[in-house]
């Protein structure tokens, strides 16, 4: 039996390196958790089976905090919280706006390019 798509997907790193990595991860930062408060807030508003919320390993942006991209909009958020949750789910998930506060955008990555000590583009 085939499995049908989904309308949405929500993936929520969940990236685990070594304590004291300089780069830190997603998981320790509350990734882990932060993809079940997607996966209850989904359920709740009868949302299962339509918008899937999914674990992932690295994104590589572990160290502007827990990183999370929503397909098919190709949307990245960037140091979501518990916090966040309500907000996303019902901006991006239920509409199809965007959180403006916690977009990925060039400075998003010019900062991580900083932070990692990489020449500008």
């Amino acid at each position: 039996m085939a499995f049908p798509p989904y309308e949405k997907h929500i993936f929520i790193c969940n990236n685990q390196r070594s304590a004291g990595h300089p780069r830190g991860c997603c998981d320790e930062k509350g990734g882990s958790e932060l993809r079940l408060a997607f996966v209850e807030a989904l359920d709740r508003r009868g949302l299962k089976g339509r918008i899937r919320a999914n674990k992932t390993g690295c994104l590589n942006a572990c160290e502007l905090g827990v990183a999370v991209v929503i397909y098919p909009a190709g949307t990245w958020y960037l140091g979501v919280t518990q916090q966040d949750v309500e907000e996303i789910v019902e901006t991006s998930l239920v509409g199809d706006g965007i959180v403006e506060r916690l977009v990925a955008g060039p400075d998003s990555w010019e900062r991580l390019a900083s932070m990692r000590g990489l020449p500008e583009k």
